[in-house]
């Protein structure tokens, strides 16, 4: 048995989007019709249509422009972490640099910013 190809991943304009569930509601046809007819799959329609309800307020859960945030919010967190995880390391890298004058001549250099003898 041959597997299918997976199919190669497309986006779609909102204003798309819009149409297919404008033909989806007026119900001249049936979604699996719709979704063949535009070579899409019945779950994207599907889905696209759920998101429509949701935005519009007839159905619970985040509208489309709470994705978008919670999407960026989760990509800056991300980076934020990432930066921490730097700041780590670089901290341990200077810590364990700091015991290094112990080893060259046994006196510890003058710092420049301390003012006194």
């Amino acid at each position: 048995m041959r597997k299918k190809k997976p199919r190669p991943r497309r986006s779609f304009t909102p204003e798309f989007k819009a149409e297919i569930v404008e033909l989806c509601r007026r119900g001249d046809r049936s979604v699996g019709q719709i979704a063949k007819d535009f070579d899409l799959t019945e779950t994207a329609v599907r889905l696209w249509g759920s998101q429509a309800e949701v935005d519009a307020g007839e159905r619970d859960g985040l509208t489309s422009s709470e994705r978008e945030e919670l999407a960026a919010l989760r990509r800056e967190n991300r980076r934020l972490r990432e930066d921490v995880e730097v700041l780590k390391r670089a901290t341990a890298f200077f810590a364990s640099m700091s015991g290094c004058w112990r080893s060259v001549g046994g006196r510890r250099p003058k710092s420049p910013l301390v003012a006194g003898p």
